[in-house]
């Protein structure tokens, strides 16, 4: 019984955010009531705040419940890691766009998480943490770019940092046109054709 009756709660957790997801990405954060994503999920609201201490509880959980793709640039695959940096440069950005592409849950949290939060009050923790992500992102890449300019003997038009910058312009760019778009183009392809033609025009081979 007691088995069944933590099941029965983790159901009910998982139908919350599951409810929450839908609610934030329709209606948006601020706008979005603890009543209707209890009614989306077919619970009441005493049932929220069994599982969630309030909506920005809620809303933080459903957030990790995913990773987002800035994040999952920081967790390198152990095939990854035996990768030249060129090559892993070459990758990384369309892998990043393939999750977004793929995963329906990922890319719903990432609108909610870009275009349907205010970054204000209790919500600024959003920013920080992708702030934090993008810091992390940023410094993979450039490191990257230093290896692989080193080991081509390269000597580069600008700065490692410079290159890094460019690549996340790209990323944000293709992500961003490709989700208001309403998914108008292949973004694997098109993302990959991309980052090969910046990498070129900076020299590598």
């Amino acid at each position: 019984m007691a088995r069944r009756t933590k099941d029965d709660a983790d159901a009910t957790r998982n139908s919350l955010l599951d409810a929450a997801e839908q609610v934030f990405h329709d209606k948006g954060v601020v706008r979005a009531s603890l009543n209707e994503i209890a009614q989306v999920a077919g619970t009441t609201r005493g049932a929220i705040y069994w599982h969630f201490k309030d909506k920005v509880d809620l809303f933080n959980a459903m957030m990790d419940r995913v990773t987002l793709p800035l994040e999952e640039a920081h967790n390198l695959r152990e095939q990854e890691l035996q990768e030249a940096p060129l090559v892993r440069l070459r990758n990384l950005v369309p892998r990043l766009l393939g999750v977004m592409v793929r995963d329906a849950h990922t890319r719903r949290v990432f609108e909610i998480a870009m275009y349907r939060v205010e970054y204000v009050n209790e919500l600024s923790g959003v920013r920080e943490r992708h702030q934090a992500a993008l810091q992390r992102f940023h410094g993979r890449l450039a490191g990257d770019v230093t290896l692989a300019a080193q080991q081509a003997g390269l000597a580069l038009p600008m700065t490692a940092e410079e290159v890094a910058l460019g690549l996340q312009a790209l990323f944000d760019g293709l992500l961003q046109t490709w989700i208001l778009g309403g998914a108008p183009f292949d973004l694997e392809r098109v993302g990959t054709g991309a980052v090969d033609a910046y990498l070129r025009g900076l020299g590598f081979s």
